[in-house]
């Protein structure tokens, strides 16, 4: 098991979650992921993809910077590798955009697998229409500096969420949700669960079943029916 330094800028090996484990993940949605994870590691909704049909699962490689400096995130360039998704805690700032086409083309030739950034980016038009996984918080012309140090594959906070290096990442059109490397074999499994049990509920549904069967329990539940009561 791999000890992370704290004290270390930058660390270079990691434990990733498994290219099998990532597999089968992206083909689950975000929110089902969140859903069986107890409806927690969900980076806030400000952080989206530039285009709603980009979708992204894989390894993450952590970066730490300095409102406005992206300089920590030239070093995780050159430490990770193909298929990380690498995640920027970029302090939630917007005044700076801390990558833009030219990082993100040097990234897709690398075989990253995206960008998750809590902070803004630039170029947008073009990348928002292009194959590359993009997530972002906002948009800014304004360039970065490279002057400012920062951490690679350290803890982070990323718009909310608690990202550890090697933990699973998966966005899409709903937003990114994190899973802890050490959970994410049990987390596919009740995934699958879910889907499974919310296609039988859909066609359900769609057969006139329309009554939600935990409706009037859980109304009872907090006093909006009385005992004995129905709808």
């Amino acid at each position: 098991m791999t000890t992370l330094n704290a004290s270390k800028p930058v660390t270079t090996d990691i434990e990733r979650v498994t290219p099998e484990l990532v597999e089968r993940a992206g083909t689950f949605q975000a929110a089902i992921l969140a859903d069986v994870a107890g409806r927690r590691g969900t980076l806030n909704g400000r952080v989206q993809a530039l285009g709603r049909h980009m979708k992204v699962a894989g390894p993450a490689v952590t970066v730490e910077v300095r409102p406005g400096d992206n300089l920590a995130i030239h070093a995780a360039l050159a430490v990770a590798k193909p298929g990380d998704v690498i995640v920027v805690d970029g302090k939630g700032d917007l005044t700076c955009a801390l990558i833009g086409e030219i990082m993100s083309t040097q990234a897709k030739a690398t075989g990253i697998a995206g960008f998750v950034i809590d902070g803004a980016v630039r170029d947008t038009d073009e990348l928002a229409s292009g194959d590359f996984p993009i997530f972002a918080g906002g948009r800014n012309p304004c360039g970065p500096t490279k002057s400012v140090a920062g951490r690679v594959n350290c803890q982070i906070s990323a718009a909310g969420a608690s990202v550890n290096p090697g933990d699973l990442i998966v966005g899409d059109a709903d937003g990114v949700v994190v899973v802890p490397r050490e959970s994410v074999a049990a987390i596919l499994l009740d995934a699958q669960k879910k889907v499974d049990a919310e296609s039988r509920r859909i066609a359900a549904i769609r057969a006139g079943d329309t009554r939600a069967p935990w409706l009037e329990k859980e109304l009872r539940a907090v006093g909006m029916l009385a005992e004995g009561e129905a709808l």
